[in-house]
């Protein structure tokens, strides 16, 4: 607040006191609703759970470095990428000079060393067209006349597998997974038959989901969520077993438990939204990435917690650097646990530090390090609790696909069309966790729905990695 209103002197020791006290009250109140609206103006990815995308040009979220000489690309002595040599290509042509290029003298023989250089392309592709004749007999006895049985529907596994792979994992509309089938492919498509297909697939892919939500529930996880439009929610659970997407209509307590399970008794880590404040301290990790983008905010206000969040800063990356060696292997977690444990000096000085940001002049500063004091055991957990991370950010990063399906379709416009999409996700998500080609998968499964079987399980390792 100023120290004297911005009146002239005279004018102000004429007004009555009463009147004056009115004045400053207002003027205070004014300033400090100015301050709040050029916090909230001032808000980015840095300072905020706004994301990235979000940020305008002149946001940088790195010290700027000091620019270079050298032209962009790839820089001279960098190593050479290339393909690597196939043992038994398709074809080989002989390249042999007819003359020196010297003198010109006609050259004969060969090389027992060729030079090999290998000319790649995409192969002439025909459809594969399977004809089921179906044979009408009379019964010699009774008159009545029988057909033989045919498989359902006119597309086999493979066409429907990369049907929802190009609308699930490769975000193309149905329209265009249309056209990339018949263009290419010389297989006539049409948007709605493409559309027929991802229901089939979300039905036939539910057991193996159900199966990945079982063991997921079993293991530490990340949680996360984000806007679906038409009033329906992304929420994912990302473990080390298996990433599981579901699409619902709420953002709440219900949602969650309908991911995680009633009675889910592992740590999750969360971005510290108020839906998981039910949470138990000791089953809750808060995101240190959340955490460092309040500890910027309240530098960025430029006021009385600006120094405390300096502080904060600070000893948040020291020790995520510690963290990162154990990640490396050139620190074991027990010591990195133990430079962390309740009585030991870091944890001392950040209690210290949140302590002082809780009595400084800045309302939600103190309001924010009030809220760590009280939940200081939910920042840690990752130290002592096998399969923990300090941040939520591979939660995040498993968010972006459907933001980005969000973006370009505006959202599912059915629950149908949302449980196809859970499904999908979930099952090409976990594919590419465990390193599994996922076309290969979703054919295998659309063979054995097709066949009567049941589906193969995401959990366990594929025949040739077991023999491997």
């Amino acid at each position: 607040m100023r120290a004297d209103p911005p009146i002239p002197d005279e004018l102000w020791q004429q007004i009555p006191a009463a009147a004056q006290a009115a004045i400053l009250a207002l003027i205070q109140h004014y300033e400090q609703r100015l301050a709040e609206l050029e916090a909230r103006l001032n808000q980015n990815s840095t300072n905020s759970s706004q994301p990235p995308s979000s940020d305008p040009p002149a946001v940088k979220r790195a010290p700027p470095k000091t620019p270079s000489d050298k032209k962009t690309g790839g820089q001279h002595g960098h190593p050479k990428v290339q393909r690597a040599l196939v043992d038994h290509p398709d074809a080989i042509h002989d390249c042999k000079p007819m003359a020196c290029r010297h003198c010109q003298q006609p050259l004969y023989g060969d090389d027992p060393q060729p030079l090999r250089h290998q000319v790649w392309d995409v192969p002439l592709v025909r459809p594969i067209v399977t004809e089921y004749r179906r044979h009408r007999l009379s019964c010699p006895r009774c008159g009545l006349t029988s057909c033989g049985s045919a498989p359902a529907g006119q597309d086999g596994p493979r066409l429907k597998a990369a049907c929802v792979l190009l609308t699930g994992a490769y975000r193309l509309s149905k329209s265009k997974a249309a056209r990339l089938l018949t263009d290419p492919f010389s297989i006539p498509l049409c948007a709605g038959q493409v559309c027929a297909t991802e229901a089939e697939v979300g039905q036939q892919l539910k057991p193996v989901v159900e199966e990945l939500l079982a063991a997921a529930r079993q293991q530490p996880a990340n949680v996360d969520e984000t806007s679906m439009g038409r009033r329906r929610w992304l929420w994912v659970m990302v473990t080390a077993v298996a990433t599981v997407y579901q699409i619902v209509s709420g953002r709440n307590r219900a949602a969650l438990r309908a991911l995680v399970g009633t009675d889910y008794r592992r740590v999750l880590t969360s971005d510290r939204h108020s839906i998981y404040s039910h949470l138990a301290e000791e089953r809750h990790q808060w995101c240190w990435s959340h955490l460092r983008r309040d500890f910027q905010a309240m530098v960025d206000r430029n006021n009385a917690g600006s120094a405390i969040g300096k502080e904060l800063l600070a000893m948040s990356a020291q020790m995520l650097s510690w963290w990162k060696r154990v990640r490396d292997g050139t620190l074991t977690k027990v010591r990195f646990a133990g430079r962390l444990h309740a009585q030991r000096e870091f944890r001392v000085r950040f209690r210290a530090v949140l302590a002082r940001g809780a009595a400084c002049g800045c309302a939600k500063a103190a309001g924010t390090c009030r809220e760590l004091l009280r939940g200081e055991v939910s920042m840690f957990l990752f130290a002592f609790v096998d399969g923990v991370e300090p941040t939520n950010n591979a939660a995040e990063r498993a968010l972006r696909h459907g933001v980005l399906w969000r973006k370009m379709s505006h959202g599912p416009k059915s629950v149908k069309g949302s449980e196809y999409l859970a499904c999908i996700w979930s099952v090409v998500e976990t594919c590419r966790q465990h390193g599994r080609g996922v076309w290969d998968f979703l054919t295998v499964c659309m063979a054995s729905a097709a066949q009567g079987r049941s589906l193969p399980s995401l959990l366990t390792l594929p025949n040739s990695a077991q023999a491997a």
